[in-house]
């Protein structure tokens, strides 16, 4: 295990300002970061299934590209897992004992670096609805700056390997599971 690294002292100024900026916040704008700190990882799946299905129209090794992309998330997420293991950096909201939009997690689930910046990213490999995720996550009051932006990177990074790792055999892919059951998966016809 790793001893955290006293985010208070790293960016607690910066958390407890964010925090504070979002107790005096208008209502509709809690409300709408709250909701997307909740449940916008759901849009990262249906824009996932989206980019599939118009992959579909683009041939099989698109499709093979687009299926990879969840998993590339489920690889990026195991990685921040086992960073938040090592790590154990107790929640700003434990540490700094501020009041947050959202309940603070119980104490064992742990802060560094963020899953729902890193799973963002890995989706969107650091695109604006990530950025727009990893923010939220400062804004409710679940993270420090810096969990989330070390959640995006490693997201981007585990990303970026996976897909990398698999552009080789992208084609080889494709044609053997066209030539399976799974043909309507990757093509329109």
């Amino acid at each position: 295990m790793i001893v955290a690294f006293g985010a208070t002292s790293v960016d607690g100024p910066a958390y407890t300002d964010v925090v504070d900026l979002a107790r005096h916040a208008p209502a509709w704008l809690d409300d709408t970061l709250s909701a997307y700190s909740t449940y916008g990882l759901a849009l990262f799946a249906v824009l996932m299934a989206v980019g599939w299905w118009h992959a579909r129209r683009r041939g099989a090794a698109a499709s093979v590209a687009a299926l990879a992309v969840p998993f590339a998330v489920v690889a990026a997420f195991g990685v921040d897992a086992a960073l938040k293991l090592l790590v154990r950096e107790d929640r700003p909201c434990r540490s700094l004992r501020v009041t947050t939009l959202e309940a603070c997690p119980a104490p064992g689930d742990w802060s560094f670096p963020s899953n729902h910046a890193a799973v963002a990213a890995a989706a969107a490999v650091a695109g604006l609805a990530a950025v727009a995720m990893a923010l939220s996550r400062v804004w409710v009051g679940a993270h420090y700056p810096h969990d989330v932006l070390a959640g995006i990177v490693v997201g981007a990074v585990a990303a970026l390997l996976f897909m990398s790792a698999l552009r080789g055999r992208l084609e080889a892919a494709a044609l053997r599971l066209s030539a399976t059951r799974l043909r309507p998966l990757l093509v329109t016809s």
